[in-house]
């Protein structure tokens, strides 16, 4: 077997598996940076989340709304209204792989 070959073989497996370990780390990251404003159900019914008027993402028609490359957008850039931050951008917090991997969780949120 060429070299290249070997390292691909030995670099695959831990590849996976830190993609498998990143999309287990979605519940973690959704309570550290999402459930403060939409709720660990995804509900919505907080202090903050009522303030700001944030959607029931358990609803099956409130996920109608958007498609996962929208949602994935959100999350990396946050959302803005009227020149104010209604949501914070996690580009520099989250992977690409996590942020995928937090719109998989919401969708497991709709009942």
């Amino acid at each position: 077997m060429k070299m290249k070959t070997k390292a691909a073989l030995l670099v695959a497996p831990i590849a996976l598996c830190a993609g498998a370990a990143l999309a287990a780390d979605a519940p973690a990251n959704w309570s550290q940076h999402c459930a403060s404003c939409h709720g660990k159900d995804g509900s919505g019914s907080t202090t903050m989340g009522k303030k700001l008027g944030v959607k029931d993402y358990r609803d099956a028609k409130v996920q109608a709304e958007f498609d996962d490359a929208k949602a994935a957008q959100v999350i990396k850039d946050g959302v803005a209204e009227g020149g104010k931050t209604k949501m914070k951008p996690f580009k520099d917090k989250l992977s690409d792989e996590e942020i995928k991997a937090l719109v998989a969780y919401v969708r497991s949120l709709k009942k």
